[in-house]
């Protein structure tokens, strides 16, 4: 499975129920902790998501509804014992700030913290099975969003076209990977003509906190869920910029551009209760538009 939770999905100021941004991806048996607002263990209790198996965290800046929920977070997966390395990744600034924390509370973690600075676009986690890169947005202090990618998948043998040449079952391996082989008769088998394509690899971006920049949507180019901030409605597009933060109509070119198949919309101002506008106003421009909504699990297919 390869979906995104919604642990937080209001700005600075909790309101209406609603919490600071937090997110877990989860791509079959890896989950990924983005951003950690206030409050984030709390839910992730609260939606029965294990820590344990959160070995991958990624703030994307130090504005505290994206980070305040961090130390209670590792404190406790210490008090319960965790084993596992865990790693984060973060602006440098973050490191200062939880040694101090963990110094002056005299906090002893019982497994290894691997902090990664965030400095420049690219691959942060390389696996066979994924990648996650980072980019930068425009937001009033230094700020990056994250891409999560599954690796190609490989090509599936035709059963019943495989069987018409003379392939011994060594060479399936090359044949998934796009290979030509050759035959036990010495003959060159077109890869086409016994396999076909998997379902191509799927994507998620989250795009942080920023100003409407359209060269964040060349950096998702075809992605397949796209979470953009969507902090004001469109009428308030002068207070958004004034902020660093974006609109409905805003988010929703990003994702035209971006040629996104999908959109997530979140971190809503507390000046807002109802949230039905931001779906209309974003819908309005780009349809296949979601609310990102607490404690609902949004697939990627």
């Amino acid at each position: 499975m390869f979906g995104v939770t919604i642990l937080g999905n209001n700005s600075a100021l909790p309101a209406y129920d609603r919490h600071p941004t937090s997110q877990v991806v989860t791509l079959d048996q890896f989950q990924f902790l983005v951003d950690c607002g206030e409050g984030t263990q709390m839910q992730l209790a609260r939606y029965k998501i294990r820590r344990s198996r959160i070995n991958h965290i990624f703030i994307s800046h130090l504005h505290g509804d994206h980070y305040f929920g961090l130390i209670g977070l590792l404190t406790s997966m210490g008090l319960l014992g965790r084993e596992a390395d865990l790693h984060i990744f973060a602006t440098a600034g973050l490191q200062e700030i939880l040694n101090l924390q963990f110094k002056v509370a005299d906090t002893r973690l019982p497994f290894t913290l691997h902090f990664h600075p965030l400095v420049e676009e690219g691959v942060l986690v390389e696996d066979p099975r994924f990648s996650v890169e980072t980019f930068r947005v425009n937001h009033r202090i230094e700020c990056w969003g994250f891409v999560f990618r599954e690796k190609r998948k490989p090509r599936k043998i035709d059963k019943n076209k495989i069987g018409a040449y003379d392939v011994s079952a060594a060479s399936y391996e090359k044949l998934k990977n796009g290979d030509d082989v050759i035959g036990n008769n010495g003959a060159v088998i077109n890869n086409e003509w016994v396999t076909t394509p998997n379902s191509p690899p799927r994507s998620y971006a989250y795009c942080a906190d920023t100003l409407f920049n359209a060269k964040i949507a060349e950096k998702i180019k075809g992605i397949t869920l796209v979470y953009h901030e969507t902090t004001y409605l469109k009428d308030l597009e002068e207070r958004a910029a004034s902020r660093f933060h974006s609109t409905t109509e805003q988010a929703a070119k990003i994702a035209v551009l971006a040629d996104a198949k999908r959109l997530l919309i979140g971190h809503f101002s507390s000046k807002y209760e109802k949230l039905d506008e931001f779906l209309q106003e974003t819908q309005d421009v780009f349809p296949a538009t979601e609310l990102a909504l607490e404690g609902c699990t949004y697939r990627i297919f």
